[in-house]
């Protein structure tokens, strides 16, 4: 067992440099014990042969993986390091795959140092310490990192206030910034540093930004960790604004603005048109009449007509479907189109006769894109099938089927709310609030869009699921 001591500044180059020249070596990973900084002497340790450097390529992405993950505090991240480097000798391909426990482990130490440095820019608070007239102001502020992250983090600042000079003091480095020229130091106690003018601005600048209709300590701490608290001058001010968030989200309420006259009024005659729009009495006419004149989304607008559904008033299963095509467009009729006609071939296969059945979709107007002398079909929003959603219940209501046949995800997110894992879902049955099952599968119209070889087996599902349909609907 070989020991590696590393120094404490400039780590990222000194690894490397070993790490090539042990590689050319061909010194493997077991063989070599590494460590940041002077430790204790290990007496059964061999010493390190003469080493020159090779010639070694590695992929692009293990160099940007390593210039973070050498800034971490894991013990063990130079010999993971290497090991993957070793690894990679006989496996180049090796870093693109994200099952492997090694690519996984270090992609995810240099995350955590990603999120240290990304804190550490965020939090650091300067304090003056210079003399106010100098040419140059002098500032300091000491803070402590969770990892070695001084190094690689001090470029950030050098940038952003290179016109003054500073120092930043960790448990670990020191950096100081002055004349311009950037330096990093051995650890220094932490300083004793003064309140300036510059901490009531930050106080200021917080209270400002502080929201408390929104408070989430949970959220807050994960964003700003106590352990930095103690570094930052408004952090004082938290206990007592998130104390009294209730009272001045309830005063800020009070104070809002009232809405103008016009636009109140505006709003309170539609209110007033929708709740005059009253439910339609348990017969079919009487619904068709109200949804002939339905404003509530812009589809009507380009829509020939709205399409109903259709079927028995007291018909067992209800179907409901996406929205009109363009076939059902112009009759005013649901599943009269090519989808509608391949859902009454497998429905009849599968003993299910549609006269029997109340046949409606989610949406009622046809949506679609003009191409040339063709329409073409859009995928209804989820604003539109929430507008839409009051016909379906009310057709619910008309009918109060003893099982729904949810096709497609559109359907599926009218009657549930949600229209995700439609698959996963698929020959579930799901209940709704008021008790109703509901059936799922697919909509007829996907089968269409299939390749022919798949067609068959594809409609062959379908014609299953609508069999255990008819099967639920005679247990029920």
């Amino acid at each position: 067992m070989r020991r590696v001591t590393l120094p404490e500044i400039g780590t990222f180059e000194a690894w490397r440099d070993q790490a090539r020249a042990f590689l050319a070596a061909s010194i493997p990973p077991e063989d070599l014990l590494w460590q940041r900084g002077e430790g204790d002497a290990d007496l059964f340790a061999d010493p390190l042969p003469p080493l020159t450097g090779g010639d070694i390529t590695v992929p692009r992405g293990f160099v940007e993986l390593a210039r973070q993950v050498v800034w971490h505090s894991d013990p063990e991240r130079f010999a993971r390091l290497y090991a993957l480097l070793w690894a990679l000798k006989s496996d180049r391909r090796l870093l693109e795959d994200r099952g492997d426990a090694r690519v996984a482990r270090l992609n995810r130490l240099a995350k955590e140092v990603g999120r240290d440095r990304h804190k550490m820019t965020a939090f650091v608070r300067f304090r003056e310490i210079g003399d106010p007239g100098a040419n140059r102001r002098r500032f300091a502020a000491w803070f402590e990192p969770t990892h070695y992250i001084l190094e690689p983090t001090a470029p950030f600042f050098v940038k952003r206030f290179g016109d003054m000079d500073w120092s930043i003091f960790t448990p670990d480095l020191s950096a100081h910034f002055l004349g311009g020229d950037l330096s990093l130091a051995p650890p220094a106690p932490r300083p004793d540093l003064p309140d300036d003018a510059a901490e009531d601005l930050w106080r200021t600048y917080f209270r400002n930004i502080f929201n408390p209709a929104r408070v989430k300590l949970k959220a807050m701490q994960a964003e700003m960790p106590k352990k930095y608290w103690r570094n930052m001058p408004e952090t004082a001010l938290i206990p007592e604004m998130v104390a009294s968030a209730h009272a001045r989200a309830r005063a800020m309420a009070e104070a809002a603005p009232s809405l103008a006259p016009k636009r109140a009024e505006a709003i309170t005659e539609r209110l007033r048109s929708d709740q005059a729009m009253a439910r339609p009495d348990n017969t079919g006419q009487s619904l068709k009449a109200q949804l002939a004149a339905c404003r509530r989304c812009p589809l009507w607008e380009n829509a020939t007509q709205a399409v109903p559904g259709e079927g028995p008033a007291d018909a067992a299963l209800m179907i409901v479907g996406e929205q009109p095509g363009d076939h059902e467009d112009l009759t005013g009729r649901p599943f009269v189109g090519p989808a509608g006609q391949l859902f009454d071939q497998i429905a009849r296969r599968a003993g299910l006769e549609r006269s029997s059945t109340y046949v409606t979709n989610a949406v009622k107007h046809f949506k679609f894109q003009p191409r040339g002398k063709r329409r073409i079909h859009q995928a209804p929003n989820r604003g539109e099938v929430s507008h839409c959603r009051w016909w379906l219940d009310m057709e619910r209501d008309l009918v109060r089927p003893k099982l729904i046949l949810a096709m497609g995800a559109t359907a599926l997110e009218s009657l549930t709310g949600n229209r995700r894992d439609l698959l996963k879902r698929r020959g579930g049955i799901e209940t709704l609030a008021d008790g109703t099952p509901i059936f799922v599968t697919v909509h007829p119209s996907y089968l269409l869009r299939l390749p022919d070889a798949e067609r068959a087996e594809a409609e062959a599902r379908f014609e299953n699921d609508l069999r255990k349909a008819v099967a639920h609907l005679g247990s029920l």
